[in-house]
């Protein structure tokens, strides 16, 4: 039908794409249709519709494994209603929701029905505050909740990183970007695997705010936005970038197109860049395979 081209602004084409991934995972989770589908016997509006299926569509396998639909279901039903809720609502366009805002997962973290805490706990405190300042706000919020420590490879929840009060980089940038998403500002995890200057990697936040992306030390607030103690070290850094669950388009540099995921190239939001070319042949002149 025509109307659904409107559905958080996808084209039919897109809902096409969707609805192949959709389907595709519920063959693969027969064995557990009624715990993940049934939801979808529920009275759902188009949006709730559209966005489940969007999240089970670019859904890791292993999550239709270790969680039900009611879970998945609480997540849309409250990035929904909070994209209503906030001030700034209206001004986030729909593919920067879709792909920043409405995501449940963010790293290998166990997956909890956080946000209607989280937005208790900000909406409030941000209401009245510009979009960001209000990233700025959320980010003193999550160093009053937990501070850095190093700790084991997998990737603590927001809610247990909240009730240890401590965690790692990776962990503190996972509260952080769930702590956003939950009053509907779009963020994302950004990593860097190796600096150029020493063999180490760190973790840390972008946020978007009217137009613009932002980086903030993760539970390390600061006066403003673009600063950081790895602002000098990011310069440096042979690759920073961010995985997002879906077919992201761009418009930043797309390293990685998974079925899954893709993952794009940050770098040029902290270095000067520039694309360099390189042609490998033998001795007759011929390509190397």
């Amino acid at each position: 039908m025509t109307s659904q081209t409107l559905v958080f602004s996808l084209d039919a084409q897109l809902l096409e794409r969707i609805e192949q991934k959709f389907q595709e995972k519920v063959r693969f989770a027969e064995a557990r249709k009624s715990e993940l589908f049934h939801i979808f016997q529920q009275e759902l509006t188009q949006e709730e519709t559209w966005a489940l299926k969007y999240i089970y569509a670019y859904m890791p396998v292993n999550d239709l494994a270790d969680y039900n639909g009611d879970l998945f279901l609480s997540h849309v039903r409250r990035a929904l209603d909070t994209r209503k809720r906030v001030p700034w609502g209206d001004r986030v366009p729909d593919h920067l929701f879709l792909h920043f805002v409405l995501p449940y997962r963010i790293n290998t973290e166990n997956i909890e029905d956080y946000r209607g805490l989280m937005y208790d706990e900000l909406a409030e405190r941000t209401a009245k505050l510009s979009m960001a300042d209000a990233i700025l706000e959320t980010n003193y919020w999550c160093h009053e909740k937990a501070t850095y420590i190093g700790s084991d490879l997998r990737t603590i929840s927001p809610l247990t990183m909240i009730r240890n009060a401590r965690g790692r980089c990776g962990e503190e940038s996972t509260l952080a970007v769930a702590a956003l998403r939950s009053i509907g500002i779009p963020a994302r995890q950004v990593y860097t695997p190796r600096w150029a200057h020493c063999d180490s990697n760190h973790a840390w936040v972008e946020a978007w705010a009217d137009g613009q992306w932002y980086y903030i030390g993760a539970c390390e607030p600061e006066a403003r936005l673009n600063q950081g103690w790895f602002s000098p070290p990011a310069r440096r850094a042979m690759l920073i970038n961010t995985r997002i669950y879906a077919d992201y388009p761009g418009p930043e540099d797309i390293t990685l197109s998974e079925k899954g995921y893709t993952e794009i190239n940050l770098l040029e939001n902290y270095a000067p860049t520039r694309n360099i070319y390189v042609k490998v042949k033998n001795e007759q002149g011929e390509p190397v395979p």
